[in-house]
């Protein structure tokens, strides 16, 4: 049951992390006072642009990445929980992963250079962790 909890807790956590993009883009559009619809312009009484700002531009750039990444990430993550393998090693895969992630999009929002590529490097290397001790689990049951 611990190890359920645990892939809960990722999937809860990351799902906020996302949802905290769609709220950055949010507040940006509604603090410049510029959208790219229509309706969402005469909504809030702002301009109607034919670009989105630069910072909503980045939480899309980030939240693609996400989709690129954590997708996989759960696959994994869900197809190691129920695997017979230790519940201390998925702690360490979820946590560094979520850490990572949640490091990416600050720097990636902040345009922060080589933070951002370091955050998405220890990410992508904890899920080719993952993959390989699944893999070589599997080979030695």
């Amino acid at each position: 049951m611990i190890r359920l909890k645990l892939y809960a807790a990722l999937t809860v956590i990351l799902f906020f992390k996302m949802s905290a993009i769609s709220i950055v883009q949010g507040i940006a559009r509604t603090r410049g006072g510029a959208f790219t619809l229509p309706e969402d312009a005469t909504l809030f009484g702002a301009k109607l642009v034919a670009e989105e700002l630069p910072i909503v531009q980045r939480g899309a750039r980030a939240w693609r990445n996400d989709l690129e990444n954590i997708p996989i990430f759960l696959f994994l993550g869900f197809i190691f929980v129920m695997s017979p393998f230790s519940v201390r090693s998925e702690e360490i895969y979820f946590t560094v992963f979520a850490a990572a992630r949640i490091a990416h999009t600050i720097f990636f929002l902040n345009a922060m250079q080589p933070w951002r590529t370091i955050a998405y490097t220890v990410g992508a290397l904890t899920s080719v962790a993952l993959a390989v001790h699944i893999i070589t689990g599997l080979i030695l049951l």
